[in-house]
């Protein structure tokens, strides 16, 4: 039987390294996610470019889940101000007050 790990089907961009992430994820023994972020990243280069690491990125967040059970996405630019704002929501009161005079409290509008 021939090795496995001398024929790539679909390109060549594996069997040009000096060792092919499929060959040191099954001899190290890697979880499926493990797996595809190195097989991802390896690549990037000579395949997907930019999106194999977002790939990539991918299952490392699925790992993350997975053992730590937190995920921290990236934020926007307007999630990233609603939370510089969360500090100061405390030195307000409760109730907003109109210039008409009606405020508006737990129960509604007050006049």
């Amino acid at each position: 039987m021939s090795n496995p790990y001398d024929t790539q089907v679909g390109g060549n961009h594996y069997k040009d390294m000096k060792i092919q992430p499929s060959e040191f994820i099954n001899e190290n023994k890697l979880q499926f996610a493990e797996g595809n972020a190195i097989k991802y990243i390896c690549r990037h280069g000579s395949k997907g470019q930019k999106q194999d690491l977002e790939k990539a990125k991918h299952y490392i967040d699925m790992i993350i889940e997975r053992d730590y059970g937190v995920v921290e996405l990236p934020k926007s630019d307007e999630d990233a101000m609603d939370d510089l704002s969360e500090g100061f929501k405390d030195d307000l009161s409760s109730d907003i007050y109109y210039p008409s005079g009606a405020s508006v409290g737990q129960e509604g509008f007050d006049e």
